[in-house]
């Protein structure tokens, strides 16, 4: 019999309660992995109902943190602490050791966020201070205190005028210290003891894991798919936040993303692609593994078009409706291709409820270009396995990936590829496979689509090389084998001892007595 080692998966919205390429990743490790049983950490914006996925009888417990619910998670959900207890912490008049114990602990952490050159092992120790205190003292309270707020104010401030950044209003602070405070709320539960922490983003989802590795001394994978800092960044600057959040929230990502590499035991990426931005922000190569995303090709496998689509040019995309499939640059390209084939018909398939704004832009656009008739958001497929082979192309329009999964089951059901060179697309795709257009360019994207329906050799044989391609390199046996492995191989090393004995720890009844 396999022994079983207890994972702590930590997601962030995504699986169980949303789909997605991460999500997918996930549940295929849930359902395969042998030698592993899986506690599932869903950090999510709200409270979930219900889970979108059948879980594996290998997941044995979800714990859901809704970080920007308007209660407070613990308010919600119980995390293993008795009642009781919680109560008496809330009860405590802590404004001495708020004032005393704390604020040199918060004020720490403000300096490193916004330090040029801040010491690694001083941001680790300040978490760990930070979570510390937090054994004996309520969150909440805390951090919405008089005292907390008057720090944060008088320190930041100091930072606006040390770097002559000026303009930065009450609303500003006000978002800015809400940002912290959610951020931070997992540093506040407590979590129940495993064998390893795997995280799948190298960003704020930490928390739980330095929670694990300060009392447990658990190890640490993160599995980096697209590049959290990379994406952040994107997203950060393309927002239309005032400079002084911009600002507060990059430095506290790349403070983060830094710690991440740093605490992390094994990075393992998706892709080649991401070693770089690794290595920039700290991550020692001697860490970094990487392991290809895998899929079944006996279930990916080649079909005939549905009948109400034969004779009918069609192109198929598998993309949530967000910002970084960039929706928009395809819509465009299908114009350039209607153009020419004006019975071309894009589908596109996924969430199209995430970013409501996002999806009305693209609806917008589909109009003004009279493209209603060629282009659909057609929503949720519930048939993934059997979404491309709808297709005679499929397309990839995205500015941020890892190693895109809609790629490989495209590849596997033997419908070449048009795709934008990101992440580790090129790791997968090649020419014979498929064209690489660079982001944005939506005239590339449409004539390499019009090139590959107007050419019925050069798609079939694409095709061919597509599904064989997968068939030698990324396959579900393989991936699920190098994870199993990875789980082995983290554990035969010498863990990294608690930073005191579980014994040592404030608990509940020197809690109680304080």
């Amino acid at each position: 019999m396999i022994k079983k080692h207890d994972v702590m998966l930590i997601l962030e919205g995504t699986y169980p309660f949303n789909g997605g390429g991460v999500s997918t990743w996930a549940h295929m490790l849930c359902n395969k992995v042998k030698n592993v049983n899986y506690t599932l950490y869903s950090i999510n914006a709200d409270f979930e109902q219900k889970s979108k996925y059948e879980l594996s009888e290998n997941v044995k417990n979800v714990i859901q943190v809704p970080l920007w619910s308007p209660m407070e998670p613990s308010e919600l959900l119980s995390y293993g602490k008795k009642y009781y207890a919680t109560v008496n912490r809330k009860e405590q008049d802590d404004n001495s050791a708020i004032i005393e114990e704390f604020i040199p602990i918060f004020e720490r952490l403000l300096f490193n966020i916004y330090a040029d050159n801040a010491d690694i092992e001083d941001i680790d120790d300040t978490i760990f201070d930070m979570w510390f205190f937090f054994q004996n003292h309520d969150y909440k309270k805390t951090m919405k205190s008089v005292e907390v707020w008057k720090s944060f104010y008088k320190t930041v401030s100091k930072v606006i005028v040390r770097d002559n950044h000026y303009g930065a209003t009450l609303y500003d602070f006000t978002v800015g210290m809400r940002w912290i405070y959610r951020f931070l709320i997992p540093i506040s539960i407590d979590v129940p003891k495993v064998d390893i922490s795997h995280l799948t983003l190298s960003g704020f989802p930490v928390i739980p894991a330095l929670v694990l590795k300060y009392k447990y001394g658990t190890p640490i994978i993160v599995t980096e798919h697209g590049v959290f800092i990379r994406e952040r960044l994107i997203a950060i600057n393309s927002s239309e936040y005032s400079f002084f959040l911009k600002n507060l929230l990059i430095k506290f990502s790349e403070c983060i993303t830094k710690l991440v590499y740093y605490k992390s035991d094994l990075i393992l990426s998706v892709n080649k692609f991401n070693i770089s931005w690794e290595k920039k922000y700290g991550a020692n190569p001697n860490k970094i593994e990487v392991i290809y995303n895998g899929i079944d090709p006996d279930l990916f496998a080649p079909s005939g078009k549905p009948a109400h689509l034969e004779g009918v040019p069609t192109v198929v995309a598998a993309a949530r409706i967000f910002e970084l499939k960039d929706i928009i640059t395809m819509i465009r390209s299908c114009e350039v291709v209607k153009n020419t084939i004006p019975n071309v018909k894009f589908l596109v398939y996924g969430d199209n409820t995430a970013v409501p704004e996002y999806t009305k832009e693209c609806l917008n656009l589909i109009k003004e270009l009279g493209l209603e008739n060629n282009f659909s958001l057609a929503g949720y497929h519930n048939k993934p396995h059997q979404l491309f082979c709808e297709g005679d192309v499929s397309i990839l329009t995205s500015i941020s990936e890892g190693f895109p999964y809609t790629v490989l089951e495209s590849m596997s059901c033997g419908i070449p590829v048009v795709a934008t060179d990101v992440g580790g697309v090129t790791e997968a795709l090649d020419d014979k496979c498929g064209f690489i257009c660079k982001p944005k360019d939506y005239k590339a994207l449409g004539e390499s689509v019009i090139t590959l329906l107007q050419d019925e050799v050069l798609r079939k044989q694409m095709g061919i090389n597509a599904r064989k391609k997968v068939v030698d390199n990324f396959t579900i046996e393989k991936f699920i084998n190098e994870y199993e492995i990875a789980y082995e191989s983290i554990l035969n090393k010498k863990a990294q001892e608690p930073i005191f004995l579980h014994s040592d720890l404030p608990h509940e009844e020197t809690m109680e007595a304080s």
